[in-house]
């Protein structure tokens, strides 16, 4: 998550005071115009507190799962299926999906429970405050290569609706969503509110023709053997390198995060419709994911003998194959409207999950963070370029090769979720403030690196070609082995620089709504968002702790963590911070 402060311009030197006089109070950090605004920034690097949590679960589990309308899962999967044949690509797909959805449910209720993002869940699940740096490229590489991939898809839809040349399509894809982007979470929750039932009815409307005009299709795509003589039956390395295809999508569980995060506080009342949503919108989007490659490999099979090999795998053009016998000259139109819908509402959530991420990334190597909107020009630029650069052409060996460091990363942060939790070996809740952490923790960082560099040498065949295909399994058995024995190693001594003796387990004060004003940007915040600062003499928020260059870590440093916790409880939080 990404807060939004900026540090001010330095001010001129201030007279020598006399001998013995006081030091002069530090400069006070003020936000941004932009990254002041709550309802643009929606705590983007910070803790999302109770009160700004407003949303029903129900509403919440509706704008996640709002987001995974993109068509690249039937673009992935007609690649699948075309490459290795239906087999193969069947078992690819399912046991993707498998692990995608296993490694999602712990991290779904912790940035659930916790109100946190993907990257402050990975800064205490065994990364710590500086190791999650890298997993925040890893998840901005993500949103720009699948906004990029989505972008050509739209792109593609537009050129055969109206004949504009993709390489403008892509432009115009790009600029699209950046309006609804700047408004944050709750233009978002509109977006995709209003935008669903147009979408709903694109999704089932090409599977009910084909149900009544092809019946026997399904049963003669079970027997197709891919483009490319791969044969119909079930082959091990187009298992594994399938497999490694679909798993680049186990990233996507960040994008659910950032909706997550808001999900109310769970109470007796919420508590099954509380459980219910996280599930769905969490790790429950891959259930519709893979019906979706398998649906969407169907449609370009069936539309292959009409279309071409190249035009089956861009979903417009299946599509409109399939509505053509009910809808004839309009099958283009609500074709290229479907897709078009579908992709304005994944990409609005690429857009805002990799603007979280930069900020992210900047905030800790420049300790400066100039607000969450401005990183949403740099991934779109990126993104754009991806387009013109015709990814869509090397889908394949990109998302493979993506996949590898994707799966580490995951794989890491629910092992520590999962195990290390359970065995003691990593403290029982979420720790992300700086304060708090050591910069590196090998328990989490280590297990991803060594995971990662092993499964892309395999990528790459260094080890055979049963290790090639395989190469994402190996990067998934690593993470998972090395994550607990890394952490039972060195007995859990790096989670942690400093106990955390205000709101850490066990502390007096349980009350997280409990306000306490950030002794630096002068704001009120929820316990869960403060620490105890020894340099400021007072409570911190987290983003200002984590944007600080100049306090050398003391409080890691000194012993006990320089006297203990030194908080002062606030009674109200002013009416601007508590979003009434």
């Amino acid at each position: 998550m990404t807060d939004t402060v900026t540090t001010p311009a330095p001010l001129p030197d201030p007279p020598e005071a006399p001998e013995g006089a006081a030091s002069p109070p530090e400069p006070r950090r003020s936000y941004a115009k932009l990254a002041a605004d709550e309802s643009r920034e929606d705590y983007s690097l910070r803790y999302a507190p109770h009160s700004f949590r407003r949303w029903s679960p129900a509403t919440v589990a509706g704008t996640a799962l709002g987001g995974i309308a993109y068509l690249a899962d039937f673009a992935i999967g007609a690649s699948i299926v075309f490459t290795y044949g239906f087999g193969s690509g069947l078992a690819s797909i399912l046991t993707a999906a498998t692990l995608i959805f296993l490694t999602g449910i712990p991290i779904a209720r912790a940035c659930a429970t916790y109100g946190l993002d993907m990257d402050l869940i990975t800064r205490g699940a065994g990364f710590g405050s500086f190791g999650s740096t890298l997993t925040s490229l890893i998840y901005a590489s993500f949103t720009f290569i699948f906004f990029a991939l989505e972008g050509s898809i739209m792109a593609q839809a537009m050129h055969q609706a109206v004949g504009l040349p993709v390489e403008i399509g892509y432009l115009v894809t790009t600029l699209i969503v950046i309006p609804i982007v700047f408004r944050g979470m709750g233009a978002l929750a509109k977006v995709q509110a209003w935008t669903q039932p147009v979408w709903i009815v694109g999704m089932v409307l090409p599977f009910v023709v084909l149900a009544f005009e092809a019946p026997d299709a399904w049963g003669a795509f079970t027997s197709f053997g891919g483009t490319e003589g791969a044969g119909a039956g079930f082959s091990w390395i187009g298992f594994g390198l399938g497999t490694g295809v679909a798993l680049s999508l186990i990233a996507q569980i960040g994008e659910q995060a950032d909706y997550l995060r808001f999900m109310p506080a769970k109470t007796e009342a919420n508590r099954r419709r509380w459980n219910f949503a996280v599930l769905a919108a969490g790790p429950g989007w891959v259930v519709i994911g893979a019906a979706k490659q398998l649906g969407g490999a169907l449609l370009a099979f069936v539309a292959l003998e009409a279309v071409g090999t190249t035009r089956a795998l861009e979903p417009i053009a299946p599509q409109i194959e399939a509505l053509k016998p009910w809808l004839g000259t309009f099958a283009l139109p609500a074709a290229a409207l479907f897709v078009i819908v579908s992709q304005i509402k994944i990409n609005v959530t690429n857009a805002y999950s990799g603007s979280l991420s930069w900020s992210n990334f900047f905030s800790r190597v420049t300790h400066r963070h100039p607000g969450r909107v401005w990183y949403v020009f740099l991934n779109l630029a990126i993104a754009l370029t991806l387009m013109e650069m015709n990814m869509f052409a090397a889908l394949n060996k990109l998302l493979g090769f993506y996949s590898n460091v994707g799966i580490a990363w995951i794989t890491a942060v629910a092992a520590d979720l999962v195990i290390n939790k359970r065995a003691g070996w990593s403290p029982p809740y979420i720790e992300f403030k700086r304060a708090y952490l050591y910069a590196v923790n090998p328990a989490g960082f280590g297990a991803m690196v060594i995971a990662s560099v092993v499964s892309i040498l395999a990528f790459f065949g260094l080890f055979g070609t049963y290790a090639q295909a395989f190469s994402t399994f190996i990067a998934a058995g690593l993470a998972l082995v090395l994550c607990p024995l890394i952490a039972w190693a060195t007995k859990g001594r790096y989670y942690l620089a400093r106990p955390n003796a205000v709101n850490g387990p066990g502390a007096e004060v349980a009350d997280e709504r409990a306000t306490h004003t950030c002794a630096v940007c002068e704001t009120a915040y929820e316990l869960p968002d403060v620490a105890d600062c020894p340099v400021q003499a007072g409570p911190i928020c987290s983003l200002c702790c984590s944007l600080d260059a100049a306090c050398g870590d003391v409080c890691r440093k000194e012993p006990g963590g320089a006297g203990g916790p030194v908080l002062m409880p606030v009674p109200t939080v002013p009416k601007a911070m508590s979003g009434a």
